[in-house]
Order: structure tokens, then C-alpha cells, then sequence
């Protein structure tokens, strides 16, 4: 083969020294060798070749889907009497002929150990191709000629990938027959790779890797920097927040005398000085053998690292399990962390979609391909069928416009009764009339489809002797039969038209009834959103048949190598979702689509999983992502989105009075002009104390939610309430000044406009309940005292007023509307169609046991079918799915292999109108921006630069100040900053000289010893070995690098006056990032010490631990290795025009929907827990889920009842921030949080990553990544607004 990344698609290559032909003395090409014609032979370039190849295809993906169905029939590992070997439907005979599970199969007499028939077959097939390869591997490339070229060719991808799918095979077979290590078996699934020889196409996957890291590598190492640096920061606040929490301590995989791991009531276990647990009071003492059969998840940094990737990579698996000090870490990953972490797999994400993008402008787009209707088509009135096909396609007359109008409301009809008829308790004249009309439907849609046929003929594509076939297999012509045609057989075979859905036995009937959902596919007719799926495929079909199948096989390699290392974990969660490779392979899809929704994993399971959320995910979001965005690309094209408003559209109302003449009286005009920070410093003051005072009243009202601290804080609101009603006095008495009211207008009528204005009902909303409870004390107010409290958030949407952003959405919508519309319809299309498949194969699951929901009616043994009772109930959980997660994941086969077809294509289609919905966001905030800057002057340099960055130009050119010391010290000086900092060659390279490079690694080293001291004393085992006792091994490493750490900061302050970084000023170098992290690294070591040495702390408490992880962060010292952080405020003032309308309006949707999610799901008894003692249910209604509250649970049995979620706003506020990312980790809500669930899905989720978005974006474009000269030429003609001192 030739070697990877210098063969294309279809093509082979040769080698220059040694030809493939023979070449005779006469000039003339002389017959081929032996060897040559092997070789051809083997490289498929003769038609016997050919077929070889493809027998090996076939004898691939037989092995493969052997390996995968045979862990199906391994009965140690599934005890389902269809899998054993004894009465199953896999017996000695089977086992021996395909999977080779067991030795005594009847290949025993053999003495290979455990093998099978194809096995055999196999490798003597690839060993005997192997061995030709390597004699003919010279004929390929002149390098493997002789003895040691034939050496050198062993080493190669591919003979390594020929050796791997062989060479178990002797080991196990020959040295280890007596073990079981299952190398046969499971290196079966690198047979995959040898596919990658075919049309040597396959290989351009992983060389597309190859290309991709050299385009980015210039910023992929300051993206990981920053990465690892996040986690390593993230790790380190989990372990110091949780390490003592008895929440995190897993009995999962504790020994059977323990007795089941998740009855062990772990509040009665003790956690030493150490970290080490001891749950002997609960019954699971330690042992010789199981010295902790019980531990905290978090009792070390390493340990809390994995937990800490699961949510960096958007994953909580834990969340309803963290302290509050966790839930705390866990908003700060969430809002922030998630968006810096994901760098490194944006960048690699951007630079695949920049080689795509390159790869597809380099080669000519297919045609469309319109297998339906020719668009505008009239056909000839004088014939029947020109007059039929003119009613029925053409659509031109009233008639013909009304009889479609009338057909597409009964398909909506239809599929509305479909839903309703799911809904157990419905009456029985409801599921009769739901039939009756149903048959009528049919009926009607019978005779169209007939009438279509007829007629169909008439169009230039369905035209001659095949015209009506054609017709018949088109798109919309099989959506047409497969609503009619199953309807029809059934009733024939049947014989009734109604059949109650009541009737559990009729799944038949049920079936039937679903199918009404595909009617919705009808309006394909008037967007033509699907048929642009072929265009898609067509356009990206290299790109999908590349990624698609190394997707493929990562798939396959990491659900082998989960199988492996997880069907023996202790924990029985663990061990029943990897009991065979389907399984496996099922929870790994969710793995490579970004989903973890497992977390106890083996060691071994770690790294894997790892693995896969670091770099698999990101080659297996290809095809999906490509799917996505050819959609989003067709859209775009057949629909072109409508231009900007104009420029005045974009100014916040004090803005356009600003440019106006004000209207009105002057004393209504200074009113006006006050309120809205107009006209004077006063002014502007007041409107931004308003703004301050309404974000205090939203904190003081969240911190008044929580248990105890109701009053607190209440002179604050007093004081609001009088501020915000005198503000709302003057600004309605300013009224008629106002452009927006009082043009055209007297002052009555602009007021009670105002009145009744957006803005108004939000001030009424926010200061009325404050008057209405000290009018009515003792009354119904304070018995909703709670929820109007919660009005007082509403203040937040005020903040619209400064920085516009939710009242841009309309402007979003209207910019977007079109390809909202089309992509719109395809994702409510898909989501409906795979509700009804889900419900279909869900709403009859009692096998799969969930946690109790009693909110559905279920208070013990729950099931699945109690979540998916009926198609609103399943519409829930497929919204949350349609966005890329699964929070549920124990579904049925049937259920599982439709969740496969949403992940591979239905996630990419429906984030299109999410997508649309940022763009469309971006575009109109950028506009706005424009409008608000006018014509200032353009600024030099680049995107996010200011005092310093344009200081240091100033500088460049200036020789640095002289010493008020002399000249010794400024040669002291001069060479110290030279020995630190290098010195600059014309070129612009930095040269180091011996001495100072060691000095540099030297210091690298340091820091990095110095973060692995961290991680090793976290760890209990670790630290107590070493003990604590003064002087020991990590106090004495601990003062020798602070010497050093100080030694360097006070030479950089020396040499400060030499160095233009720090503006030859050590008050700048102090005060800038650098500075402050060098003086970070060694002044909490000093505090420390005084704090010890005058006895406020000891040198072995709690307080000297934090102290001790605070040095973790010497691991920004890297910063000058690397350069990131100190660039992140560059990256902040570059986007901070999208970033203050997004961010608010994400600050918004954050705190608004923690509140709609504390108001409706605090009492959700979902998440009520309450003592064995206390009843579950009691005819008298004192039962655990008979209480309307968990309070009133509380007032009858003191103590003992429980809430584990949204027990008030700032618990509220930790669940909606993880959900905002797109982690459900909690989903069995109440009808109302269910709205607010699909609200986010739809809407909250994208808008609120903008912000996140956007940030990336200026990250790549302020230091350089990738294609940034749009950025920086957008940069330069977006003047800026000034810049600092």
C-alpha cells in the first residue's frame, strides 16, 4: 500500500526505483513477473483482484458482527434462557462454527483453546495475505527492499493493523491456551482498520488529522494549556469542597458482607484527618482485604480529576449528590468553565470544518436532484387529466386553494386524535369519534391520492410508458400510501374501523394509528425541507463515507474495549450495561455523542471514556455535524434571509431621544431626560444606581428562598420599593416627552399608554405585591408571599432598557424567518414522528425499572412505561433528546436502535433552528453595535487590544529609562532581564543563552513537580504514609521552591526597568497577570507561616489544606511558556458588544428559568425522599407523596421528610445552570417545569451559549487561529468605543 496521506481517493501509487511494469532492453514493456502480477493482485488492479477485495470486506464485517453478536451468548455475563448454551438459540454447534466462546465447543480435540470455525478460516485467510504482502512490499515502495526493508515494512500502520488481527490468534492458541485473556475475540475488531486499504480512501480519515493539527498547531497548545490548566483548577476547588462530604461516599462496589451497596446508609460513616472512610456503623466495616470498602469520590485531586473531566465536558453525572460548597464549583463550571475547557475540541471541530469547507469548494457541486413536481408547472386545461393535475398540483384556483387548506387540516387532525387517543382515561365516545373521524379522513385522502395518480402523468418528470411508477416511488407519493394503505389492510383484516385504544391486545391497531404522524411529512410540499437531504448526502458524500466509517470503527473499538474492562465492575449499574457488546456499544454511542450518563467506571473505564471525551468525540460529531450544516448550507441558498433594519432600529429608546428634539413640557422633558440617564452626571448616576439596586433586590430576593433566612435583608427592599416606585413616578410623569408615547399624543393618552406599556407591567409587577402586603397583612398575600417574591426578578428584564437584548428577539425572528420557518417545520416534523416511534416501543416497557415517580402515578417497582404513558409524556423526554442528550438510557432494543437514527441524523437537523436562532442574534447585536459607534475613527492594531498592548507600540522604538543608580545597575539590570526574558533578534525570535535556557528549564520543572506534589499529597493513602510531622518530605520541596519562586519574582521586579513586557515598569509588571501569579506563587506559602507561627491555625488542619491546594495554581507560571490567560481580558473586550446583550439576556433566561423551576418543582414529590417509618401512601392522605409539600410532610413527621432538588433559588439556580448547558441530569418534572424543560430545549439552550460562542470565536481571533483575517479585517472597520488611560 502506499504510505498514508500520499494516495487519493480511487487512486494507487507506485514507486519512481522500482517500476511495476517490466521494461524489455527493446524499449517495450515486457510481460509482468510473477510478484507483479501478486502484487497487482493484491492491490485489487485486476478483476480476480477486485473480487479478493471485496471477499475481505465481506470476511471483515463477518468477524466483526461476530465479535459483537457473540458476547450475546456468553452465559457468565447474560442469563437471559435464550443466551445459554443449554436450550438457547446458540448451542455447542453455533458457538463453534462462528463466536469460539468456549473451549469445550467441540474444537477442543484441536487444542487452540476457545476458537471457532471462522476464526480458523480467518486467520489462515490473513495470515497467507499477510505473508504475500510481505513478499511483495518491495514492489510498493524501494524502501522495503531485502531483508531489512522487509523490516522496516513490518513497523508500518498496516502491517501492524495485518499482525494485530492475526498474531493473537498463534499467541492464544499456542503459549496461552490455559489463559483467558480473550485476545481472539477481541482483536477481531481491529480487522476493521484493514477496511481502510479500499480504494485506499479510508486512510485519508486519520491523515485528515494529520492535516488538521499542523493548520491549528500554532494555537491547539495554548488551547490545551488552558485546558488542562481548567481541570486542573476545577479538580482541585472539587477536592476541597467535597472531600469531606458524606454524600460522596460510594458503597457501589462494596464486598458482599457489606450487603448491597446502596442501602448502606453512608451519613453514619466517619471520614479521618486523612480522607480515609470508615462505614463500620453502617454496616460495611473495613477489612484486610478491603481496607476501604467505602470512599469519598472526591478524597483526592487525581480521584476528583475524572469527575471533574465528566463536567467540563458538560456531563454532571453526580448532580444531585454535591454539597452546597460543590453546587457552588458546579454553577462556576457550568456558566464558565465548560465554554474555556472546550477550546482545544472547537479548535480541532473548526479546523476539520475548514478542511471540509476547502475540500468542497475545490470540487464542482452535484445538481439538484427534484424527483417531485416540477415547480410552477400548468398543465393543458383542454384534457381531464390537464384539469385534475392543474387542481391538485398546480393549485391555482380558489377551489383548489380551499379543498388543500381543508386536507391539510385534517392531517393536522388526524394527528392531534392520534395524540389525545394515547391518554389513558379518555372516554369511550372520545376513542369512537376519534375513529369515526379517522375513517372519514381516510376516506378523503384515498380518493386525493387517486386523483394524484390520475393526473401525475401530466408532469414533464412523470411523463411516458414508467411515468406513473415514478410518480409512485417519489417522496411524497410513499408518504401518501403509507397513510392510507396500512389503514386499509387493516381493516380488511380485521374487519372494524373502530378499535379502542383501551384494547391493550390491539398493538396492531395502535400501530396503525401512529402512522397518521407521517401525514405531517405532507407539507413537504410548501417548505421542500427533506428532499434537500439527498442534495445534502450528495454534496458530502466523500466527507461522510470517510468520517463515517472511522466514526464506525471507533464505535466498534471503544464499545470492545468497554465490554472488556467494565462486564466484571463490582457495581451492579456498571456491570448490566456492559454485559455484552451491543450493550456496550450502546452506551458508548452516547459516550462518542458527548454524553456520559454513567460515571463509576473501572480505572481502565476512565481512561477510556477519557479518552473518548477529549478526542473521539470530536471525529465522531463529524458526519452529524456535516449532516447539520449541508442542511443549514441548502437553506440558506433556496432561502435568503432578509437584511438588517436599519440602523436606527437598533438604539435603546434614550438613544433615539437622545438624536431627537424632545417632545412635551420642559419639566416633563427634565423628567424624562432624568430617568433615563440623560443630560447630566446626576443623571446618569441615578439610571445607573437603579440598575445596581435592581441586581442587589434580585440577590436579596434568591438569598430570601433559602430555609431561614426569609426576613433577611428586608430594609433592602423596603428601600427598593420606595426608589423603584419614585422612579416609576417620574418616568410616567415624563411620559409625554418620550418619542415612543407621547408624539401625536396629549399627556393623558401617552400615559396610559405607557401605562399599559411592556416596560410598565414589569415596574407594576415588581413594586404592587411590596404595597398589596402591607395593605393586606394576614391575607391571601402572604399566603403566596413566596411566589410574588419571585415577581421581584422581574426587575432583571429592566436592565433591557441599558443594554437591548430580549427585545431583540422579534428582530431575530423577523431577520430569520424564512429558514426558521423551513427548518422549523423539519425539526417539530422529526421530533413528532420519533415521539410516536418512542411511545410506541416504550409505553408497554415493565422490564426496565426506573427511580419512583409518583408524580405519574407510580410510588414502587416503577418502569419505564410509567414515564412514556402517552404522547405528550413521551414528547418531553424526545425534546430533551433531540438536543444531544440522555439523561434515560434504559430502553428497549427497539427503542435504542431509534435513539441510534437520532443521534446520527435527527440531532444534527434539529439544532439547525437553534442555530439560525444565535446567528440570527450575532447578526442584529453586531448591527446595533455599528449604529452605536457612528463614525468614530477606526483604531490600529488588533481585535481586543487596549492601554497596554497600544502603549507598548508606543514604546517599541524607545530605549529604556536609565537607573537612578548609575550605570552598574542598569548593566545588572540589562542582564538579568536578558537571562530571563531572552534577547530579541532582527528576525523577531527570541534567543535564550545557555545558562539562562537551563535556568528556564529549571523553573519549568519546578512547576511542574510542584503540581504532581499536589496531586500525590491529596491522596489519603499518599499522605499518610509521608505524615505530617514539621519537616517532612512536601514541607521541605514546598520551601525549596518558594525560595526559588521568590528569587525569580524579585528578579523580574529588578530587571522590570529593562523589560518593554512590563512597560520598563515594575509597578505594571506587578499589577498585570504575570506579576500577579509569580507573587500568588510564594505569598501564600509566607502567610501561612506567619498565620502558624502566631497559632492562629496548625500546620495539619483544614485551613492548612486549603492552603496547600492553593498551590496548585502555580500551574499558571506556565504563562511564560505559553501565552493564554493573560490575553483572556483582550478576548473579552473583543466580543464585549455581543457579550453585553448576550450575556444579559443569558443572565436573564438563567435566573428567570431558576425561578419558573423553584416555583413549580420545590414540592415535586419526584424528588421526595422520607424515613422508612413514614408511609408512602394512607387512605387518610398523611402519607410521604400524599402532602401537597414537603413542609406540610415535615409538619406532620418533624425531620423526616425531604426535598433533593430545587429546594430553593440558589439550589434552583446550580440545577438550571447545568441544564443550560445541555445536561439533564434531573427530567421527571411536573406538567409546568416540563414547559419550562421544552422551553430551554427549544430556545434557552442556544441563546444562552452565545455568550460562549462568541468568546471562542474572539479567542481564536486574538491570538490567531485559523482563518482570522475576517476577524481582524470585521475588527477594522468596527471602530471602537475608546480605549483605558
Amino acid at each position: 500500500m502506499p504510505p498514508l496521506g500520499d494516495v487519493e481517493f480511487g487512486a494507487s501509487a507506485s514507486s519512481e526505483s522500482t517500476p511495476l511494469l517490466s521494461v524489455g532492453t527493446n524499449g517495450t514493456a515486457a510481460a509482468p513477473s510473477r510478484r507483479e502480477r501478486l502484487f497487482d493482485f493484491l492491490e485489487a488492479k485486476t478483476p480476480a483482484g477486485r473480487v479478493y477485495e471485496k471477499f475481505n470486506m465481506f470476511l471483515i464485517a463477518i468477524n466483526v458482527l461476530a465479535f459483537i453478536l457473540g458476547s450475546l451468548f456468553v452465559e457468565e455475563y447474560n442469563d437471559a434462557p435464550w443466551a445459554q448454551r443449554k436450550g438457547g438459540i446458540c448451542n455447542d454447534m453455533c458457538d463453534a462454527l462462528w463466536f469460539g466462546n468456549y473451549v469445550d465447543n467441540g474444537l477442543q480435540g484441536l487444542g487452540l483453546g476457545s476458537t471457532s470455525i471462522l476464526e480458523i478460516f480467518t486467520v489462515a485467510v490473513f495470515s497467507l495475505d499477510y505473508i504475500l504482502q510481505l513478499v511483495t512490499c518491495d514492489l510498493q515502495d524501494a524502501r522495503y527492499c531485502g531483508v531489512m526493508g522487509r523490516i522496516r515494512y513490518l513497523p508500518t500502520f498496516f502491517s501492524l493493523v495485518d499482525l494485530a488481527s492475526t498474531l493473537p490468534f498463534y499467541v492464544d492458541a499456542f503459549l496461552l491456551r490455559d489463559q483467558d485473556i480473550g485476545a481472539t475475540q477481541f482483536l477481531r475488531m481491529f480487522r476493521l482498520f484493514r477496511m481502510m486499504r479500499v480504494e485506499g480512501r479510508y486512510d485519508t480519515a486519520l491523515t485528515m488529522f494529520d492535516d488538521v493539527f499542523r493548520a491549528q498547531k500554532g494555537i491547539l497548545g495554548t488551547a490545551l494549556f488552558v485546558g488542562i490548566t481548567t481541570w486542573v483548577s476545577v479538580s482541585s476547588l472539587y477536592y476541597l469542597v467535597e472531600r469531606r462530604s458524606l454524600d460522596m461516599i460510594y458503597c457501589g462496589a462494596a464486598p458482599d458482607y457489606c450487603g448491597d451497596g446502596d442501602d448502606i446508609d453512608t451519613s453514619l460513616c466517619v471520614i479521618d484527618s486523612w480522607g480515609i472512610t470508615d462505614c463500620s456503623a453502617a454496616g460495611c466495616p473495613p477489612s484486610d482485604e478491603y481496607p476501604e470498602p467505602c470512599f469519598n469520590l472526591y478524597q483526592s485531586v487525581p480521584m476528583a480529576s475524572y469527575y471533574s473531566l465528566l463536567n467540563l465536558f458538560g456531563e454532571f453525572p453526580l448532580i444531585d449528590q454535591h454539597s452546597v460548597g460543590g453546587k457552588i464549583v458546579g454553577t462556576l463550571v457550568a456558566v464558565v468553565a465548560v465554554a474555556v475547557f472546550a477550546l482545544p475540541a472547537g479548535i480541532i471541530g473548526n479546523g476539520f470544518e475548514d478542511l471540509i469547507s476547502k475540500r468542497r469548494q475545490q470540487e464542482e457541486p452535484p445538481p439538484r436532484m427534484d424527483g417531485g413536481m416540477t415547480p410552477g408547472y400548468i398543465a393543458d386545461e383542454s384534457t381531464r387529466q390537464g384539469r385534475m393535475y392543474n387542481f391538485w398540483f398546480a393549485e391555482e384556483s380558489f377551489a383548489s386553494k380551499t379543498i388543500h387548506n381543508c386536507i391539510n387540516a385534517l392531517i393536522l387532525g388526524t394527528s392531534l386524535t392520534f395524540m389525545l387517543d394515547t391518554v389513558h382515561g379518555m372516554p369511550a365516545w372520545a376513542s369512537v369519534s376519534f375513529d369515526v373521524f379517522e375513517f372519514v379522513s381516510v376516506c378523503i385522502f384515498t380518493i386525493e391520492y387517486a386523483c394524484r395518480f390520475y393526473a401525475a402523468t401530466q408532469d414533464p418528470n412523470f411523463t411516458g410508458r414508467l411515468g406513473s411508477l415514478k410518480y409512485t416511488v417519489s417522496f411524497l407519493s410513499i408518504v401518501d400510501l403509507l397513510a392510507i394503505v396500512p389503514y386499509w389492510i387493516y381493516v380488511a383484516m380485521t374487519g372494524r374501523i373502530v378499535t379502542p385504544y383501551s384494547d391493550v391486545h390491539l398493538t396492531g391497531a395502535v400501530l396503525v394509528k401512529s402512522l397518521r404522524l407521517i401525514r405531517i411529512l405532507r407539507f413537504e410540499r410548501y417548505t421542500h425541507a427533506f428532499s434537500s437531504f439527498d442534495d445534502v448526502i450528495r454534496r458530502n458524500l466523500d466527507v461522510l463515507a470517510v468520517t463515517g466509517f472511522t466514526a464506525v470503527l471507533f464505535w466498534v473499538l471503544f464499545g470492545g474495549i468497554l465490554y472488556y474492562t467494565e462486564r466484571n465492575n463490582p457495581d451492579d449499574e456498571m456491570s448490566s450495561n456492559y454485559k455484552s457488546v451491543p450493550d456496550s456499544m450502546w452506551v458508548t454511542l452516547l459516550n462518542l455523542s458527548g454524553e456520559s450518563p454513567l460515571a463509576q467506571y473501572s480505572l481502565l473505564g476512565k481512561i477510556t471514556t477519557g479518552v473518548i471525551g477529549l478526542f473521539a468525540t470530536g471525529l465522531f460529531g463529524i458526519p452529524i455535524g456535516v449532516l447539520g450544516a449541508g442542511f443549514e448550507d441548502i437553506i440558506d441558498e433556496e432561502v435568503g434571509d432578509e437584511a438588517p433594519g436599519e440602523e436606527d432600529d437598533y438604539l435603546t429608546p434614550a438613544e433615539r431621544a437622545a438624536s431627537q428634539d424632545l417632545l412635551g413640557v420642559p419639566s416633563e422633558q427634565k423628567a424624562f431626560c432624568f430617568v433615563n440617564g440623560i443630560g447630566s452626571q446626576m443623571a446618569f448616576n441615578f439610571e445607573m444606581s437603579i440598575y445596581a439596586l435592581i441586581l442587589s433586590t434580585v440577590g436579596v430576593g434568591i438569598w430570601q428562598t433559602v430555609e431561614g433566612h426569609e426576613n433577611d435583608l428586608h430594609s433592602v427592599e423596603w428601600f427598593a420599593a420606595i426608589v423603584f416606585t419614585i422612579e416609576y413616578l417620574i418616568r410616567l410623569y415624563g411620559t409625554p416627552a418620550d418619542p415612543d408615547f407621547g408624539k401625536d399624543r396629549n399627556g393623558f393618552t401617552a400615559r396610559v399608554r405607557f401605562i399599559f406599556s411592556f416596560y410598565s407591567i414589569i415596574d407594576l409587577f415588581a413594586i404592587v405585591p411590596f404595597y398589596l402586603a402591607l395593605a393586606m397583612p394576614n391575607s391571601w398575600v402572604d399566603q403566596y408571599d413566596e411566589y410574588l417574591r419571585m415577581g421581584r426578578l422581574a426587575r432583571l428584564i429592566k436592565l433591557d432598557k441599558y443594554v437591548p437584548s430580549i427585545t431583540l428577539l422579534d428582530d431575530v425572528f423577523r431577520l430569520k424567518r424564512k429558514s426558521l420557518i423551513i427548518a422549523g417545520f423539519a425539526a417539530v416534523t422529526l421530533w413528532v414522528i420519533f415521539t410516536g416511534a418512542i411511545f410506541l416501543t416504550e409505553n408497554k416497557d415493565h422490564w426496565n425499572g426506573i427511580d419512583d415517580v409518583p408524580v405519574y402515578g407510580c410510588d414502587s417497582d416503577c418502569t419505564m412505561m410509567d414515564r412514556f404513558q402517552n404522547f405528550f409524556d413521551s414528547a418531553v423526554y424526545i425534546c430533551v433528546h433531540l438536543t444531544g442528550d440522555y439523561p434515560i438510557i434504559t430502553y428497549t432494543w427497539p427503542s435504542r436502535f431509534i435513539c441510534f437514527f437520532m443521534v446520527i441524523a435527527a440531532v444534527g437537523v434539529v439544532s439547525v433552528p437553534s442555530g439560525l436562532l444565535a446567528s440570527g442574534f450575532i447578526d442584529i447585536v453586531q448591527s446595533k453595535a455599528k449604529a452605536r459607534r457612528g463614525n468614530l475613527p477606526v483604531p490600529q492594531g488588533n481585535p481586543g487590544d487596549d492601554w497596554y498592548e497600544f502603549r507598548r507600540r508606543q514604546l517599541d522604538a524607545t530605549e529604556p529609562p536609565r537607573s537612578r543608580f548609575g550605570p552598574t545597575v542598569d548593566r545588572w539590570q540589562y542582564a538579568v532581564n536578558e537571562f530571563l526574558n531572552g534577547k530579541e533578534e532582527a528576525n523577531g525570535h527570541v534567543s535564550f543563552h545557555a545558562w539562562s535556557r537551563a535556568f528556564r528549564d529549571f523553573m519549568f520543572t519546578i512547576i511542574i513537580l510542584n503540581v504532581f506534589a499536589v496531586l500525590l499529597e491529596s491522596v489519603p493513602s499518599i499522605d499518610k504514609a509521608v505524615g505530617n510531622e514539621k519537616g517532612n518530605f512536601f514541607d521541605r520541596f514546598e520551601m525549596f521552591s518558594v525560595m526559588w519562586f521568590a528569587l525569580e519574582y524579585a528578579l523580574r521586579l529588578f530587571s522590570a526597568r529593562k523589560n518593554l513586557d512590563a512597560l520598563y515598569s515594575p509597578w505594571v509588571y506587578a499589577t498585570t497577570f504575570f506579576g500577579i501569579v509569580d507573587f500568588i506563587s510564594t505569598a501564600p506559602w509566607f502567610f501561612e507561616q506567619f498565620l502558624i507561627l502566631t497559632g492562629v491555625m496548625t500546620s495539619t488542619g483544614d485551613m492548612a489544606m486549603v492552603f496547600r491546594i492553593v498551590r496548585i495554581f502555580r500551574i499558571l507560571q506556565l504563562e511564560d511558556f505559553v501565552t493564554a490567560f493573560s490575553k483572556l481580558d483582550n478576548v473579552f473586550r473583543a466580543s464585549k458588544d455581543v457579550l453585553k446583550a448576550t450575556g444579559l439576556m443569558a443572565f436573564i433566561i438563567w435566573v428567570g428559568s431558576g425561578a419558573l423551576f423553584f416555583i413549580f418543582e420545590q414540592n415535586n414529590p419526584n424528588w421526595r425522599s422520607c424515613d422508612m417509618s413514614v408511609p408512602v401512601r394512607t387512605d387518610d392522605g398523611m402519607g410521604c407523596f400524599d402532602f401537597d409539600s414537603t413542609a406540610e410532610c415535615n409538619n406532620v413527621y418533624p425531620g423526616l421528610c425531604a426535598q433533593a432538588a430545587f429546594t430553593n433559588m440558589p439550589n434552583s439556580l446550580f440545577f438550571t445552570a447545568v441544564f443550560l448547558v445541555g445536561e439533564w441530569g434531573l427530567i421527571d418534572f411536573t406538567w409546568p417545569g416540563r414547559f419550562v424543560c421544552m422551553f430551554l430545549c427549544v430556545v434557552g439552550i442556544a441563546l444562552y451559549a452565545i455568550p460562549t460562542g462568541t468568546l471562542f470565536d474572539s479567542f481564536g481571533a486574538v491570538l490567531g487561529m485559523g482563518d482570522d483575517e475576517e476577524d481582524e479585517e470585521e475588527f477594522e472597520q468596527a471602530p471602537a468605543e475608546g480605549s483605558k488611560g
